[in-house]
């Protein structure tokens, strides 16, 4: 017989747990899951299309990488993840380097177009720079295209109309490192909508005639017609390929995506996203309980309440900087330097760049010293060398490089997206900080600000985010911030060119082998420091809250945004 004793414990014991158990469940079930989440983030909400320099100048990776989906996208710590839902791609043996991309077979566009090859030849042919048109200068690109890196290496992309699957072929002797950078979400426009609108029967059909009338309409429609306004919007022309779609967009509610019905993959977790651009009175929509979640960069609003919100403050992949002109009151490399040398860059990492609890090593941990090595790479401590001059406040070398230049009373007029607290008081600082060197500073920071204006001559330099980017920006393979100073590039707003900046980033493409990578990498910040196309000042600082309540959350400091997962969201409450 068993000790009655023991039995009444366990009795006890079962009884006390059954009380618990359903203390949990009454817990559980007081909280609700809320079907809408508000997703606040600093990009500008300008285009669908994340290939043309509109798009990804305004963050349109951190808003459509789960609306339009690609082979790989950007994940959180900013490397590149294969997306087995949209398909796959491998390199595949052969004399030419070879990818064999396979979409889903059951992949279909929100409006019943299936997925096809098709939509790989769209973006190779906006992308590839073959195409252009005349201009007052010589030929200029008919596909506005942020960049051609990689693309400009496929020599062909073999793809029967409306097929599953392309075989993208690359030149010969030419080969392409961070292929996982083409194709990918934000970037893989339906090329069926960009047929219909052209009035082709299909891109490929196009491409493979050379029809250059043909051509130049499937590029006038890739440039402008997946362009954003709100309460304007043909919905028809904005079809998804990825677990959400767009309801609607207007200044009154946002961008609002819902549920994709067609979606062939796991459906998201909460069947609505109001995703608020950088213009939205945050301060307000977080009294109103409409956000849960929080993306943007660390100052940029002032005096903001976060109470009832797990924060994150982590130094960004993207680089904090001032983008220069190349021509104008800076034209000149004597004139670039005099900048360069009295912009106080260890102040301003200290009062502004500097997280709480920076890494004393790495990504964060000082100024930024490089222009396109990240901070936290195997090479970055031994290709900075020629940083070491421009620490900042020489008063006196600045005044002798503004005498150099020969420009009488010079002033610089320093754009970015208003409003923006920080980066208000980064220009008020520069301000300070050139003055005695003869430097006026004017702020011409604006609501409208976009980083053409400095294209446009309307301003002398831009301070963004790596290529000029105000919100969300950078990666681990950091081929925007190479593309940012790239000859022609539509990111390179500052029209640097430079024949050898553009071969020794070539080879560094292509090899990937230490010695050539250390080698270069120091040779191509020696050139930029040289020539100063732009000045680095600190790892973009970014604050990332989520709500609580809000699972399965997870920051991301880079160009995707904490958005790269919204369609894992649950807000319960």
């Amino acid at each position: 017989m068993r000790n009655p004793r023991s039995r009444a414990v366990r009795l006890l014991a079962v009884v006390a747990a059954s009380a618990m158990a359903a203390g949990l469940a009454a817990g559980c079930s007081s909280k609700n899951q809320v079907p809408s989440i508000g997703y606040a983030v600093d990009a500008t909400i300008a285009s669908y299309n994340g290939g043309t320099t509109l798009g990804a100048s305004t963050g349109t990776a951190a808003v459509f990488a789960r609306t339009i989906t690609g082979f790989f996208y950007t994940g959180p710590d900013g490397q590149q993840i294969a997306d087995t839902d949209f398909g796959t791609a491998k390199e595949v043996p052969g004399e030419a380097q070879t990818i064999q991309y396979r979409l889903n077979p059951d992949g279909v566009y929100s409006d019943g177009v299936p997925t096809s090859c098709d939509d790989l030849v769209l973006a190779w042919m906006a992308r590839s720079g073959r195409f252009t048109k005349p201009g007052d200068r010589g030929p200029v690109p008919l596909f506005d295209a942020a960049s051609t890196a990689g693309y400009d290496d496929i020599e062909r992309v073999d793809c029967q109309p409306g097929s599953r699957d392309a075989t993208v072929v690359f030149r010969p002797n030419q080969r392409y490192l961070p292929w996982r950078n083409l194709f990918t979400a934000g970037q893989m426009m339906p090329a069926h909508i960009a047929a219909q609108a052209s009035g082709v029967q299909n891109v490929v059909s196009a491409l493979q005639s050379g029809d250059p009338n043909a051509i130049g309409r499937i590029a006038d429609f890739w440039n402008t017609g997946w362009t954003l306004t709100p309460g304007k919007l043909d919905l028809t022309r904005f079809p998804s390929s990825g677990p959400y779609r767009i309801e609607s967009f207007s200044e009154k509610d946002g961008l609002v995506l819902v549920s994709n019905e067609r979606w062939w993959g796991t459906k998201p977790a909460t069947g609505r996203i109001m995703v608020w651009p950088k213009n939205v009175d945050l301060k307000s929509k977080i009294g109103d309980s409409a956000m849960g979640v929080i993306d943007i960069s660390t100052g940029s609003v002032k005096d903001l309440n976060l109470e009832g919100f797990r924060v994150e403050n982590r130094p960004g992949r993207g680089a904090e900087q001032l983008v220069l002109s190349t021509g104008g009151v800076l034209g000149s490399v004597d004139m670039r330097r005099a900048l360069a040398l009295c912009v106080p860059r260890q102040a301003l990492f200290d009062k502004l760049g500097k997280v709480p609890d920076a890494p004393k090593t790495g990504l964060g941990s000082a100024p930024l010293n490089a222009h396109i090595v990240q901070q936290d790479s195997l090479f970055y401590a031994s290709s900075i060398g020629a940083a070491d001059k421009f620490g900042g406040g020489d008063v006196a070398g600045a005044t002798q490089a503004v005498g150099a230049s020969k420009t009488p009373n010079p002033t610089i007029r320093i754009g970015y997206l208003r409003p923006d607290e920080r980066r208000a008081q980064t220009v008020a600082m520069i301000t300070e900080a050139c003055k005695p060197a003869g430097i006026t500073i004017v702020d011409a920071g604006s609501a409208d600000f976009t980083p053409s204006q400095l294209t446009e001559g309307k301003v002398d330099a831009v301070l963004g985010s790596t290529a000029a980017a105000a919100g969300p920006a950078g990666s681990i393979s950091g081929v925007a911030a190479v593309a940012g100073l790239r000859t022609g590039s539509g990111l390179n707003f500052g029209r640097y060119g430079n024949g050898r900046y553009d071969a020794i980033t070539d080879q560094l493409a292509a090899d990937d082998s230490s010695t050539t990578q250390l080698n270069r990498l120091t040779d191509v910040e020696n050139l930029l420091w040289a020539e100063l196309p732009s000045i680095p000042l600190f790892a973009t600082p970014r604050t990332i809250a989520f709500g609580n309540g809000l699972q399965n959350g997870i920051p991301a400091a880079n160009q995707a945004g904490s958005g790269w997962n919204m369609d894992r969201w649950v807000l319960k409450r």
